[in-house]
C-alpha cells in the first residue's frame, strides 16, 4: 500500500473521501473491476477509510475539547458571580431613614 500523501488521500475532505469510497465500493458491487484491479481499488478503499476514520476522530477530540472548555467557563462564571439574592430579603429592598441609624445628624 503506498502512503497518503504520494495519492493526494491526505489532503480530501471528508466528504471527497467518503465520495471516492463509496465509488470504489459501488465498482466492487457492480463487477465493473478486473480481478487485476481488485487489489489496488481495495487498497485506495482502505487508504480512503483511514483517512475518513482520523478526520472523525480528529473532529470528536475538537468536540470534546469545546465541550469541556465551555463547562469550565460556566462553573467559573458561576463562581465568580454572586446569585441574586431573594426578592424581600434586606439587599433587594430600597433603604428607608429607619434604615440609616448610623448617619449623625
Amino acid at each position: 500500500m503506498s502512503d497518503d500523501r504520494t495519492d493526494g488521500v491526505a489532503e480530501l475532505s471528508f466528504s471527497e473521501a467518503m465520495e471516492e469510497l463509496e465509488s470504489v465500493l459501488r465498482r466492487i458491487e457492480g463487477d465493473e473491476i478486473d480481478v487485476d484491479q481488485l487489489g489496488r481499488e481495495l487498497g485506495r478503499a482502505a487508504q480512503l477509510l483511514e483517512v475518513c476514520r482520523k478526520k472523525i476522530r480528529r473532529a470528536e477530540v475538537e468536540v470534546r475539547q469545546i465541550v469541556e472548555q465551555i463547562e469550565e467557563d460556566t462553573a467559573d462564571s458561576g463562581a465568580a458571580t454572586p446569585e441574586a439574592p431573594e426578592a424581600g430579603s434586606p439587599a433587594t429592598e430600597p433603604a428607608t431613614p429607619d434604615d440609616q441609624d448610623d448617619i449623625p445628624f
